[in-house]
């Protein structure tokens, strides 16, 4: 990483800090949400018909994948918006500082940000909850890392449709139903009918639920959904990239 772009982020983290709304949704509204669902006493309780697994079990992943939702769709296109609205970018442009180092940082940040929560829900569900750590580490990591890559991909093709702040807010609150449907937040992926579970496991936070289960439960690499979950992020960085303006 550059100077400039080292620079930048450590203004960009600053910014990002002193935000409490951001700070409460992306890095501890998982978190919340996850310590919700564990009060409720069935959901604590082992269900034959999810294999001896608790509806509290299926949730980590869950949670896992709305901190990379809550990053990469409302809050990082947003910022990048409105930096570009009030023509920050522009002038950016004139100095040695270019405007891709701000694009660099905030994809760096809101990177870590969704890393950080995941392991905080991961931490929480096995401390307070007993749900079991990953049983295959190496394909539960290139899953997260997968999720996080393509929930950024989204966030910065968002912002590159969206010619004002405004704009970002309500394209991204258009997506953010459907990206909470197919990760599993109102009903996990693993309940869903068989047609209605098959479809949703070709949408990118689908793939990804189903990528981060397989491994939590030690089924191995679920490697079609890290396929698809691939695909999705190549899709949307090449689109975000053909449609992104500087100003």
């Amino acid at each position: 990483m550059s100077t400039a772009t080292t620079m930048v982020l450590k203004t960009e983290v600053r910014l990002f800090t002193r935000e409490p709304g951001a700070l409460f949704w992306v890095m501890a509204s998982p978190t919340v949400l996850l310590v919700i669902l564990g009060l409720i006493p069935s959901f604590r309780e082992v269900s034959a018909d999810l294999g001896g697994r608790r509806v509290i079990d299926l949730y980590v992943p869950v949670c896992v994948l709305f901190a990379v939702i809550m990053a990469g769709i409302q809050a990082m296109p947003p910022v990048l918006a409105g930096h570009r609205e009030r023509g920050i970018l522009r002038r950016m442009s004139t100095t040695p500082v270019r405007p891709a180092a701000l694009l660099t940082a905030q994809i760096v940040l809101h990177g870590v940000a969704s890393l950080v929560s995941a392991v905080l829900v991961i931490v929480v569900g096995r401390l307070a909850f007993a749900v079991r750590l990953p049983q295959d580490l190496a394909p539960y990591a290139l899953a997260l890392v997968l999720a996080v890559a393509g929930g950024l991909a989204l966030g910065a093709a968002i912002c590159a449709v969206s010619r004002t702040q405004n704009i970002a807010y309500a394209v991204g609150s258009a997506v953010f139903f459907p990206t909470m449907f197919t990760a599993g937040v109102w009903v996990p992926v693993q309940v869903l009918p068989d047609m209605l579970r098959t479809v949703v496991q070709f949408t990118p936070s689908g793939a990804a639920s189903q990528a981060l289960d397989t491994a939590t439960t030690g089924g191995g690499t679920a490697w079609v959904a890290l396929g698809v979950m691939a695909l999705w992020t190549a899709v949307l960085t090449v689109t975000a990239a053909r449609w992104f303006r500087w100003e």
